[in-house]
């Protein structure tokens, strides 16, 4: 059984060939929906993912546009909306040293770099801008907001799932 990664919701279609919109959930849009590459729709009341191939792509506001091979009728691509568009584990990329995917961090116990202290949980990567910010699940008290940024993360051990940070002054 493979492990599947969400990279979008297909929500709506657009126009009448067959185009479909999608709200991307990845971080890399360019390579996940170039044209060739498989896609998997996950619908809400069917057991079996249905396999699709990426004919085109366009941006058009905060959607890819997708068509798919095969499906060039508005008609045909109906029945989609909803899906939520996945990848299977061997189509994800190797990723540059310091970068890690949602998955990797998420479940991630957060340890203060002076005295090892287990501060909480990652239970959520946020995208806001200029960094990513994770979200951390405190052992008590209320959630945790930590940049990543190199002066406040030291070190990401993705195999202990540990993440040790030092953080700046308030941030606690």
């Amino acid at each position: 059984m493979s492990k599947w990664f969400n990279v979008g919701k297909l929500v709506n279609t657009h126009g009448i060939k067959g185009e479909v919109r999608v709200v991307s959930r990845t971080d890399f849009p360019e390579q996940r929906y170039q044209k060739g590459n498989r896609l998997y729709l996950f619908l809400p009341n069917e057991k079996e993912p249905v396999e699709v191939v990426v004919e085109s792509r366009r941006v058009h506001k905060s959607f890819d546009l997708l068509i798919f091979k095969g499906y060039y009728n508005v008609n045909e691509v109906e029945k989609f909306k909803g899906a939520i568009v996945k990848v299977p584990e061997d189509q994800l990329e190797e990723l540059e040293e310091g970068e890690y995917y949602f998955h990797e961090i998420v479940g991630c116990k957060v340890l203060l770099q002076e005295n090892m202290e287990e501060i909480g949980t990652v239970k959520e990567v946020l995208t806001p801008g200029a960094n990513d910010v994770w979200v951390v699940k405190a052992k008590k008290g209320k959630d945790i907001l930590i940049p990543y940024i190199d002066s406040v993360v030291i070190k990401v051990d993705i195999k202990e799932k540990t993440i040790i940070i030092d953080p700046l002054e308030g941030l606690l």
